[in-house]
Formats: structure tokens, sequence, C-alpha cells
């Protein structure tokens, strides 16, 4: 599971770092812990039997490919396996979307992924970070960080996604898909 995001402390608390505050708590709740790592940081924990690796890359969004690569590959992790979870603007705030493949959307850490692995058809959970700027300001309302109300929803909607991201390893995308879209 791969959370994208831009390391540092001035994007820690940001909605374009929403890949990473997922998989930090997915990590937390099954006991894991991030080890820096070549190109990111890394945890492996257990779920259901099975071992998942979390990714959290270390090569800001935009270059984000070369790391997935890296650690498909380190990992031995076939495409179909592979779970980026991201920010979408297009989405309202917390609202979850899973997909098997797709566009980029605009998001440039999916489009670099799509372009060092040659493929769109790599499983995504879209996470809604809302709309609420004028015109020119997406910049900084990407980077820019939650407002009181979403900063309260946090915990239940991190806890959501989670959920999301599990039940695609225990029951499949399209169960998952079934269940989470939308919500």
């Amino acid at each position: 599971m791969v959370g994208l995001g831009n390391p540092g402390a001035e994007y820690e608390d940001t909605r374009h770092n929403i890949g990473f505050k997922i998989v930090d708590s997915l990590a937390h709740r099954l006991s894991g812990s991030f080890e820096t790592c070549r190109l990111g940081e890394v945890a492996t924990v257990r779920f259901k039997g099975r071992r998942l690796v979390l990714l959290k890359p270390s090569t800001y969004m935009n270059l984000s490919g070369k790391a997935v690569r890296y650690w498909m590959e380190t990992e031995k992790i076939p495409l179909d396996r592979v779970v980026v979870i991201t920010d979408d603007l297009n989405l309202p705030f917390g609202t979850l979307r899973l997909r098997a493949k797709g566009s980029d959307g605009g998001h440039n850490g999916l489009l670099d992924i799509q372009q060092v692995l040659g493929t769109n058809a790599y499983p995504r959970l879209r996470f809604g970070i809302g709309s609420e700027f004028g015109k020119g300001q997406q910049v900084d309302y990407v980077l820019g960080k939650w407002s009181p109300e979403e900063s309260e929803r946090m915990i239940e909607r991190l806890t959501k996604a989670g959920d999301a991201a599990l039940h695609v390893t225990s029951a499949g995308l399209s169960r998952a898909m079934n269940l989470y879209n939308g919500q």
C-alpha cells in the first residue's frame, strides 16, 4: 500500500498528504512502525495472515513512480497487489473511491506512477479533499491545512479509508469497491 504525499514537516498535515496519513493510521492500527529506507519510509505489517508492505515515498509527490517501481521490484509485488492511496479534489471531503485503473485525473503523483510503470491499470484509493477554493488557489488549497471541521472528522475518515484498503487485501478489489465507494 502506497500512501502518496510529500516528505517534510511543512507538508505534514496538508490535504495533499492524506495518503501518508492513511498508511500512518494503518501502521498504528496494525502495530507497525516505519523505517527510513531507500526511496521512502517502509513498514511491514500483518493482517489476516497476509504480509503488507506500507510505503511512504520520499521522492516527493510528482516523482512517486520511481519509489513505487523500486519497492514493487524489491518485494516482488505484482501490479494488481499494489494499492495507491491519494487525495482527490473532485470528491467531497472524506468520500472514498476505489478503482482498478483509471486516468491520473490531473494528479501529478498518479501521472508519474503511470508514466514509470507504463500503465494506468493499478488499484487506487482516492480520498476526497473537496474543492473549496477560489480561482487560481488550487495549489494553496491542496498544500493547505485541514479546516477545524475536517480535522474533527479526520479520525473517523482515516479509519474508514484504512478499512477500505484492508478490505482490498482480504476480500478483493471488487467487493471493497461495492462496499466502500461513495462512503
